[in-house]
C-alpha cells in the first residue's frame, strides 16, 4: 500500500514554490496543494514523478491536470470555504480533494463510470468528504442542486453549456477551458439574472468534456 510520508511532503512544498514562482497568489489553495498526496491519486508507476508541473494518464483515456492547472483554475473560482461548488469532471478526484481540502463544499460529476467508482473509493480512503459525488452528464449541470457559487470545468468544452450559466448565483464564476484542440480559459461572472462578465487567460491542453451526446 501507498504511504504519505515526510519524503513526499518535502517534494509536496517544493511544488507550491514552484507555483508561487508562476504566480498562483491565493495561501488557500497553495496550503491546500501543499496537504493533498497527488502522488495517491496516480498510479504507483508515476510516484516519483506526481509532484512534477505535468499531466499524466489515469485511465479511460482521461488525465489528471497539471498542478499548475488545478491551482489556476482553483484560484479563477474566487471561492472560500463553506462555498457551495459544482465540478465538472470528477476524474481521479484530485481537483476534488483541491477543493475539499480549502473548504469548499463540492458536488461533482464524472462521465467515466471506472473513474467515477475509483474517485468514490479514493477519495473516502483518504478522508475527502465532498457533498456528493454523481455519475452522470456534466453538460447538464446538476439543476437539482443550484444555485452554485462557482462551477468549475475541467476538461475542455467545445462550447460553454448553457445549464452551466444557468446553475451559477449572481456574483458567482464558472471557470472553462473552451475550444478543440487547444483550449483558452474562460471565466464568467454573473452580474444579474442576464448579465454575464467574460475574461480569457491564455491556452491550456485538456482532455474533451464527455457527455450523453459523445
Amino acid at each position: 500500500m501507498q504511504q504519505d510520508t515526510f519524503r513526499h511532503q518535502g517534494m509536496r512544498n517544493r511544488l507550491v514554490e514552484l507555483l508561487r514562482e508562476k504566480e498562483i497568489k491565493s495561501e488557500a489553495v497553495l496550503n491546500a496543494i501543499g496537504k493533498v498526496p497527488r502522488h495517491l491519486f496516480l498510479d504507483p508507476a508515476f510516484e516519483s514523478h506526481a509532484y512534477q508541473n505535468k499531466a499524466f494518464p489515469i485511465g479511460a483515456a482521461q488525465t489528471i491536470s497539471h498542478p499548475f492547472t488545478v491551482a489556476f483554475q482553483s484560484e479563477m473560482l474566487a471561492c472560500g470555504q463553506g462555498s457551495k461548488v459544482l465540478e465538472i469532471g470528477t476524474g481521479c478526484g484530485y481537483q476534488t480533494a483541491v477543493l475539499c481540502e480549502m473548504g469548499i463544499d463540492v458536488f461533482s460529476i464524472e462521465r467515466q463510470h471506472t473513474l467515477y467508482k475509483y474517485a468514490k473509493k479514493q477519495l473516502a480512503t483518504l478522508n475527502y468528504a465532498p457533498r456528493q459525488l454523481f455519475f452522470g452528464d456534466g453538460y447538464k449541470g446538476l439543476e437539482e442542486e443550484a444555485p452554485f457559487d462557482g462551477i468549475i470545468v475541467t476538461a475542455g468544452a467545445p462550447f460553454v453549456p448553457k445549464p452551466l450559466l444557468s446553475q451559477l448565483k449572481v456574483g458567482g464564476r464558472l471557470v472553462i477551458p473552451v475550444g478543440d484542440e487547444t483550449q483558452v480559459m474562460h471565466v464568467y461572472l454573473r452580474e444579474d439574472q442576464k448579465t454575464f462578465k467574460k475574461q480569457t487567460f491564455g491556452e491550456f491542453r485538456f482532455v474533451p468534456l464527455l457527455g450523453d451526446r459523445n
